[in-house]
Protein backbone atom coordinates (compact mmCIF):
# COMPACT_ATOMS: atom_id res chain seq x y z
CA UNK A 1 0.00 0.00 0.00
CA UNK A 2 1.38 3.39 -1.02
CA UNK A 3 2.73 5.69 2.01
CA UNK A 4 1.36 8.74 0.00
CA UNK A 5 0.49 11.54 2.58
CA UNK A 6 -1.22 14.54 0.94
CA UNK A 7 -1.01 16.76 3.87
CA UNK A 8 2.84 16.56 4.46
CA UNK A 9 3.50 16.00 0.27
CA UNK A 10 5.76 18.89 -1.39
CA UNK A 11 4.30 20.97 -4.18
CA UNK A 12 0.77 20.11 -3.21
CA UNK A 13 -0.24 22.76 -5.58
CA UNK A 14 1.21 21.95 -8.54
CA UNK A 15 0.01 18.46 -8.16
CA UNK A 16 -4.09 19.56 -7.78
CA UNK A 17 -2.95 21.82 -10.80
CA UNK A 18 -2.50 18.61 -12.77
CA UNK A 19 -5.28 16.56 -11.35
CA UNK A 20 -7.51 19.67 -12.69
CA UNK A 21 -5.73 19.76 -16.00
CA UNK A 22 -6.29 15.73 -16.65
CA UNK A 23 -10.20 16.61 -15.65
CA UNK A 24 -10.65 19.26 -17.82
CA UNK A 25 -8.64 17.99 -20.85
CA UNK A 26 -11.37 14.90 -19.82
CA UNK A 27 -14.13 16.85 -20.08
CA UNK A 28 -12.73 18.23 -23.64
CA UNK A 29 -12.12 15.05 -24.95
CA UNK A 30 -15.95 13.77 -23.73
CA UNK A 31 -17.82 17.03 -25.11
CA UNK A 32 -15.93 16.83 -28.09
CA UNK A 33 -17.42 13.23 -28.89
CA UNK A 34 -20.68 13.68 -28.26
CA UNK A 35 -20.91 17.01 -30.45
CA UNK A 36 -19.64 14.59 -33.06
CA UNK A 37 -21.32 10.99 -32.35
CA UNK A 38 -24.91 10.79 -30.68
CA UNK A 39 -24.41 9.50 -27.37
CA UNK A 40 -26.98 6.86 -27.50
CA UNK A 41 -24.64 5.17 -29.94
CA UNK A 42 -21.40 5.28 -27.84
CA UNK A 43 -20.46 3.03 -25.16
CA UNK A 44 -18.11 4.45 -22.50
CA UNK A 45 -16.49 1.20 -21.06
CA UNK A 46 -17.24 -2.56 -21.59
CA UNK A 47 -19.16 -2.69 -18.15
CA UNK A 48 -21.99 0.49 -19.55
CA UNK A 49 -24.78 -2.59 -19.28
CA UNK A 50 -23.97 -3.20 -15.92
CA UNK A 51 -22.91 0.05 -14.63
CA UNK A 52 -26.67 1.63 -15.95
CA UNK A 53 -28.62 -1.53 -14.06
CA UNK A 54 -26.64 -1.15 -10.43
CA UNK A 55 -27.10 2.64 -11.28
CA UNK A 56 -30.88 1.88 -11.74
CA UNK A 57 -31.35 0.29 -8.43
CA UNK A 58 -29.07 2.30 -6.09
CA UNK A 59 -30.34 5.43 -6.80
CA UNK A 60 -33.75 4.79 -8.69
CA UNK A 61 -34.42 8.41 -8.39
CA UNK A 62 -32.60 9.13 -11.34
CA UNK A 63 -35.14 7.02 -13.13
CA UNK A 64 -37.16 10.17 -13.80
CA UNK A 65 -35.44 11.84 -16.74
CA UNK A 66 -35.85 15.45 -15.49
CA UNK A 67 -33.96 14.22 -12.41
CA UNK A 68 -31.24 12.50 -14.77
CA UNK A 69 -30.89 15.61 -16.92
CA UNK A 70 -30.78 18.16 -14.07
CA UNK A 71 -29.61 17.72 -10.82
CA UNK A 72 -28.04 20.06 -8.26
CA UNK A 73 -24.41 19.29 -6.76
CA UNK A 74 -25.73 19.34 -3.08
CA UNK A 75 -27.65 15.71 -4.28
CA UNK A 76 -24.25 14.23 -4.47
CA UNK A 77 -22.24 15.75 -1.10
CA UNK A 78 -24.95 14.96 1.28
CA UNK A 79 -23.83 12.67 4.11
CA UNK A 80 -26.60 10.05 2.91
CA UNK A 81 -25.80 10.15 -0.90
CA UNK A 82 -22.16 9.86 -0.01
CA UNK A 83 -22.81 6.60 1.96
CA UNK A 84 -24.61 5.53 -1.20
CA UNK A 85 -22.27 6.31 -3.72
CA UNK A 86 -19.31 4.98 -1.55
CA UNK A 87 -21.56 1.87 -1.85
CA UNK A 88 -22.15 1.99 -5.49
CA UNK A 89 -18.65 2.58 -6.47
CA UNK A 90 -17.61 -0.48 -4.42
CA UNK A 91 -19.41 -3.17 -6.73
CA UNK A 92 -16.63 -1.40 -9.52
CA UNK A 93 -13.26 -0.92 -7.90
CA UNK A 94 -11.68 -3.91 -9.14
CA UNK A 95 -13.39 -4.34 -12.81
CA UNK A 96 -13.12 0.44 -13.76
CA UNK A 97 -9.69 1.43 -14.05
CA UNK A 98 -9.51 5.15 -13.02
CA UNK A 99 -13.05 4.68 -10.94
CA UNK A 100 -12.23 7.10 -8.22
CA UNK A 101 -10.39 10.01 -10.52
CA UNK A 102 -11.53 13.74 -9.86
CA UNK A 103 -13.50 13.84 -13.00
CA UNK A 104 -16.25 17.21 -14.57
CA UNK A 105 -19.68 15.89 -14.86
CA UNK A 106 -22.39 18.55 -16.49
CA UNK A 107 -25.04 18.92 -13.53
CA UNK A 108 -27.27 19.88 -16.63
CA UNK A 109 -27.51 17.93 -19.70
CA UNK A 110 -29.23 20.10 -21.69
CA UNK A 111 -26.00 22.34 -21.33
CA UNK A 112 -22.24 22.42 -22.03
CA UNK A 113 -19.62 22.22 -19.85
CA UNK A 114 -19.36 25.70 -17.91
CA UNK A 115 -19.02 27.46 -14.37
CA UNK A 116 -22.87 27.02 -13.40
CA UNK A 117 -23.14 23.63 -14.69
CA UNK A 118 -20.40 21.42 -14.12
CA UNK A 119 -19.36 19.58 -10.42
CA UNK A 120 -16.23 17.60 -9.86
CA UNK A 121 -16.88 13.72 -9.35
CA UNK A 122 -15.36 10.87 -9.15
CA UNK A 123 -14.77 9.00 -12.67
CA UNK A 124 -17.32 6.31 -11.88
CA UNK A 125 -20.44 8.95 -11.35
CA UNK A 126 -19.07 10.09 -14.37
CA UNK A 127 -20.10 6.79 -15.99
CA UNK A 128 -23.34 6.29 -14.33
CA UNK A 129 -24.85 9.66 -15.01
CA UNK A 130 -23.61 9.47 -18.68
CA UNK A 131 -24.25 6.17 -19.76
CA UNK A 132 -27.75 6.72 -18.62
CA UNK A 133 -28.31 9.84 -20.17
CA UNK A 134 -26.80 8.29 -23.22
CA UNK A 135 -29.19 5.51 -23.02
CA UNK A 136 -31.99 7.68 -23.07
CA UNK A 137 -30.61 9.67 -25.88
CA UNK A 138 -30.52 13.12 -23.11
CA UNK A 139 -27.46 13.77 -24.89
CA UNK A 140 -28.11 13.12 -28.35
CA UNK A 141 -29.07 17.18 -29.04
CA UNK A 142 -25.44 17.85 -28.64
CA UNK A 143 -24.49 16.36 -32.66
CA UNK A 144 -23.58 19.23 -34.00
CA UNK A 145 -22.82 21.94 -31.32
CA UNK A 146 -19.40 22.77 -30.62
Amino acid sequence: MSSFNAETAENLEDLEKQFAVVAVEQAETYWNLITKVAGSKLRLTKHDDEIYEKFQEHFPEYKDLNRLSKFTEDELKTKEAKERWRAFIKLFEEKIDDFNFGTLLRTDSTQEYGQFSTCFVVRLQFYAFEIARNKNKLNDWAVGHQ
